[in-house]
């Protein structure tokens, strides 16, 4: 964790937005409401590669918010559209959030990596049929294509930036190195890659190390402390009680679905990472007591709670984001009512089709 995590601050540092937003221009650029549509492609890129919803709305949201404003877009829309895209990077791996899912509930954490794939690209999917249908009523502009020579220097200088993910995942399905060993590669990586940008002083890395272990040690704390209370759980019984409770529901899409809500409901007022701590060990074994694979259901509850951290009263992407757009939360809310239908549907999906989750794991042998 602490290493994932030290990677993701230097890619921050080391101004590899600028290269993806470049990068995302040159795919989706020729679509009405480009500069949207380049804000959730580089959430979905960024994302992953920081590890971070906020890191990668406040980047994509600082860098492109006046580009947007200069071509007229409404600034709550631009907003939603950013805010409701950055939890894919919770989902497409390398996911913190699955490392954490993984110690709780003991399943593979590559497993849980290549299940977030096809979920998280969903959730940008939706976000980008939502973001165009608005772009095209409000007749947003395309972006004008660069050259065939900017464009070969774009994508020159992104593919470094995207194959730390390759790098990764490719190591861990291959073989090479386990998922714990991959963290010490990702962080090799993006030293590399952060001397060879040149962006960053020797006061930057020691800024990077330093927000590295504030960043860690409140996870780590509640990764210990997790396991006293799972204890606890389990000497009381209170996992027995839901279990006996969702039990005596005779159908089981109506328990999936007080599981979506629920969860749905802590992800509001509650950060993903300590809910994972805290309601794993409840609901998990509910799950597996219904016949849902561990895996399946770790990406139902990671899917719930980056859907819950956009959503008022108090989804804490609500309100990084609504600050980094500078517009009120109340405007942000009424353009983000589109977005919240897409993605329930793409949680419904994902809910009740488990080979959206099972079928890359299944794929390369790991579940």
């Amino acid at each position: 964790m602490p290493f994932f995590i030290f990677a993701g601050n230097l890619m921050n540092r080391s101004g590899v937005a600028i290269k993806l937003i470049e990068f995302s221009k040159l795919l989706v650029g020729f679509i009405p409401g480009a500069l949207a549509l380049t804000n959730i492609l580089g959430n979905m890129i960024f994302g992953a590669i920081s590890g971070s919803a906020i890191a990668s709305a406040t980047a994509m949201g600082s860098t492109l918010g006046s580009y947007q404003r200069k071509e007229g877009y409404d600034p709550a829309f631009a907003a939603a559209t950013n805010i409701a895209s950055a939890p894919t990077g919770m989902l497409i791996p390398p996911s913190g959030l699955f490392i954490i899912l993984s110690l709780v509930s003991g399943s593979s954490i590559s497993a849980l990596f290549m299940a977030g794939y096809l979920p998280g690209i969903l959730m940008g999917i939706a976000c980008m049929l939502v973001a165009t249908y608005y772009a095209k009523k409000n007749n947003y502009p395309v972006t004008n294509f660069p050259g065939w020579k900017a464009a070969v220097r774009i994508t020159l200088e992104a593919i470094p930036v995207l194959s730390m993910v390759i790098v990764v995942m490719g190591g861990i399905l291959s073989g090479i190195f386990t998922a714990t060993e991959a963290s010490a590669v990702a962080s090799l990586y993006s030293i590399i890659l952060a001397l060879c940008y040149r962006n960053n002083t020797i006061q930057d890395y020691w800024q990077v190390v330093i927000d590295t272990v504030r960043g860690s040690i409140p996870v780590l704390f509640m990764i210990a402390a997790s396991g006293i209370m799972s204890w606890s759980f389990a000497f009381t019984g209170i996992p027995d009680l839901v279990s006996e409770f969702l039990g005596a529901i005779p159908n089981p899409i109506w328990v999936l679905l007080l599981i979506n809500i629920m969860l749905l409901f802590i992800g509001t007022f509650m950060d993903a990472a300590p809910a994972v701590l805290i309601f794993t060990p409840i609901l998990l074994p509910v799950a597996k007591a219904m016949g849902i694979d561990p895996i399946h259901f770790g990406v139902i509850m990671v899917l719930n709670l980056s859907i819950g951290i956009i959503t008022p009263p108090v989804g804490t992407l609500l309100f990084a984001g609504s600050a980094v757009g500078g517009v009120p939360v109340e405007a942000v809310i009424k353009k983000l009512i589109p977005y919240f239908v897409a993605l329930f549907v793409v949680l419904m999906l994902v809910t009740f089709i488990p080979s959206l989750s099972m079928w890359l794991p299944q794929l390369f042998g790991l579940v």
